[in-house]
């Protein structure tokens, strides 16, 4: 770009000792040359910014989805923290009643596996979890398709047509 400028002032007619019509046929080539590849950089240079943005959305979209998992599991390990830490502090009415086999399976170990096989179910019917034990991607088929109007009206809520309001 610096050269280029130079090459500028060169052309506009700053009358060099010894220019003669050749030369001045030669720097204006040149100049042209220079226009041309410093719009070719920045043509490169806007392809590259937008070849980086979409690494780093593509990068983002998969730390989302590793987040997501990450937070499945931690859901599905919180309440049974809770639950262990809760049998596992002595109350002494509480240990007067788990006299059994039978009643520390059900209460100790049924609790937490019934809240891990709810917290499983919930997951899948709210489709954040596969049978495969993935997150399943963001699928744009899964989106409910509106009609051009129907979306304008979604995106601008008072410029819709008004209801007027019935005074009976």
């Amino acid at each position: 770009t610096p050269e280029r400028d130079v090459f500028a002032t060169l052309v506009a007619g700053d009358a060099l000792p010894g220019m003669t019509p050749d030369y001045e046929r030669y720097f204006r080539d040149v100049y042209d040359h220079l226009i041309r590849v410093s719009d070719l950089v920045d043509s490169y240079r806007d392809l590259m910014t937008g070849a980086l943005d979409t690494h780093l959305s593509t990068v983002s979209n998969r730390l989302n989805v590793v987040m997501k998992q990450l937070t499945i599991i931690a859901t599905i390990f919180l309440p049974l923290s809770f639950l262990t830490g809760f049998f596992g502090q002595n109350f002494g009415w509480l240990v007067a009643r788990l006299g059994g086999l039978s009643v520390f399976l059900g209460a100790g170990l049924g609790l937490q596996v019934l809240t891990v096989i709810a917290l499983i179910v919930f997951f899948r019917r709210r489709g954040w979890l596969t049978a495969s034990g993935t997150v399943p991607s963001v699928s744009s088929s899964r989106r409910t398709r509106l009609a051009p109007r129907a979306r304008w009206l979604v995106l601008h809520p008072g410029h819709g047509p008004t209801v007027a309001a019935d005074h009976s």
